[in-house]
């Protein structure tokens, strides 16, 4: 009996060693052999490197073909998301200028005032849907939450074609009269000049594709509707487009507050397109070189400069007044 236990001990002493025993059947030996050359980072699905090519990978696929880009018409741009107006003041603003909204948004548990009464009232009226959600709908929907319980979403303006605004010419009774914006990035500006073009007869508004303020909710309650009954074009390259204009027979003049020419001297009874600059930059370069004369607005006071919507309405109110005399 004795001998059994010391044969007993010896065993699960020799167990309890570490490294290769007796009857291992080689494992030890396997797991010495190499696995070979390392893949490359790209193949490591937890590297780094592997993220950034599966990330690159999936924007090439989304990316859109240089065929397909060229097929697409010049001058016309794929619609944007809808906007969304937040804040109870912002919407109904809109609303009362008749932006053309498809929902109105209401959270849950809001508290009503003469605003939100307002907003759903005028919602109503005009058929636009109005839908109530959660409060953490709106939370994920805004930056920074501060939208007081109601949204309004807006759809995508649908701009014109630069052509388009020449057939609306033709087919008028008075000689053209166009307005075209370079380097405006603010759109209370674009705003603004709408609604000066269509209270003094103008035909249309014409803007660059980039670089340029778009018709946002903020542009149309500037406008006070009018956005809705004047068409607003973009343009893919604003220069190329004054020319073409310009061998129609259309004068481009443009306002700048160092022109050769002022506005007591200017003769705006020919078809005209009045290219208006920001009034911090002016005019680019080449929008410059395009147009036919440079045109100045007389200042009787030390103000060197004008709004770029307010200069523009001034030369758009003389123009209209030469065209009634």
């Amino acid at each position: 009996m004795a001998g059994n236990s010391q044969r007993r001990g010896a065993v699960r002493k020799s167990g309890s060693k570490k490294g290769a025993v007796v009857g291992s059947g080689g494992k030890r030996r396997r797991g010495l052999e190499g696995r070979g050359a390392t893949p490359p980072a790209e193949m490591r699905t937890k590297h780094p490197a592997a993220k950034r090519a599966v990330a690159k990978t999936k924007a090439a696929q989304g990316r859109p073909s240089a065929r397909g880009a060229a097929a697409r018409p010049a001058g016309r741009k794929t619609e944007d998301g809808p906007e969304l107006v937040l804040g109870r003041n912002p919407v109904v603003e809109c609303l009362r200028a008749g932006v053309p909204a498809t929902a109105l948004y209401v959270a849950v548990g809001t508290e009503n005032d003469d605003r939100l009464t307002e907003s759903v009232r005028l919602a109503a009226d005009t058929g636009i849907s109005i839908l109530e959600v959660p409060r953490t709908d709106l939370d994920r929907l805004s930056a920074n939450g501060l939208h007081q319980g109601v949204a309004l979403q807006v759809p995508p303006y649908r701009y014109a074609h630069p052509d388009d605004l020449l057939d609306r010419v033709r087919n008028a009774a008075e000689p053209a009269l166009l307005v075209a914006l370079d380097n405006i990035s603010d759109p209370r500006n674009l705003g603004a000049v709408v609604r000066s073009v269509a209270a003094f007869g103008g035909h249309g508004v014409l803007i660059p594709q980039r670089r340029s303020a778009s018709v946002t909710a903020v542009a149309w309650r500037t406008s006070a509707g009018a956005a809705a009954r004047l068409p607003v074009a973009r343009a893919t390259n604003l220069t190329r487009t004054l020319k073409d204009w310009a061998a129609q027979g259309i004068q481009v003049v443009g306002l700048d507050a160092g022109g050769d020419t002022t506005l007591d001297d200017f003769d705006g009874r020919e078809p005209t397109v009045i290219v208006v600059g920001s009034e911090g930059k002016g005019l680019s370069r080449l929008v410059r070189e395009s147009c036919d004369s440079i045109l100045s607005i007389p200042m009787a006071g030390p103000v060197e400069s004008l709004n770029a919507s307010v200069a523009a309405g001034v030369v758009l109110s003389e123009v209209a007044r030469q065209r009634r005399a």
